[in-house]
Formats: C-alpha cells, structure tokens, sequence
C-alpha cells in the first residue's frame, strides 16, 4: 500500500517522447567536462577538473534504444516516431 504512491503517472506518449530526447542526447554526446580555479588577494588559490559521462554512454548504449526505453518506462507505450525521426534529433 505504501510503494502504490512511489510510481510516477504515466505521461502522454508525446510529452514522453520531448522529455526523452534529452536522455538520448545525453547518451550519444561526448563526456561533459567542467574546468574551475579560483584566484584571491594573494594569488592562485585552487581549481578542478570535472569529467561526467551518463551510464549510457560507458555501457555504449544506441540513443535509439535509450530513447524507447525511455518512452516507454514514462509513457507505458512505445515511441510514435523512431528517435531519427523525432523533430529536432538531427540538429542535435
């Protein structure tokens, strides 16, 4: 009884498929990286390197099959169009 509230709604097939997008994006994209220093009163203080890759990207998952399964866990239905067909994927 108390997991019941723990399940998202299932969302229209097309709003699953604008929402998935960017999973499947994130999953054909190359690593992010983020670069940071700091610099006070008395000169060099520190930095960072960031380097993130989604588990997509290390398991070497088709953006395709990211994006169905993406719909699919949102939306309980399969993608109307094929991630190649989605308005917008191939300016990505």
């Amino acid at each position: 009884m108390g997991l019941a509230g723990c399940t998202p709604a299932p969302v229209p097939v097309e709003q699953a498929e604008k929402i998935c997008l960017g999973a499947a994006y994130e999953s054909s994209a190359g690593p992010k990286t983020e670069v940071g220093f700091g610099v006070g009163n008395h000169g060099f203080r520190g930095g960072y390197v960031s380097v993130g890759m989604s588990a997509d990207q290390l398991m070497g998952r088709d953006p395709a099959e990211v994006f169905a399964r993406c719909v699919m866990k949102r939306s309980g239905q399969m993608p109307q169009r094929p991630l190649y067909d989605q308005p917008g994927w191939a300016s990505r």
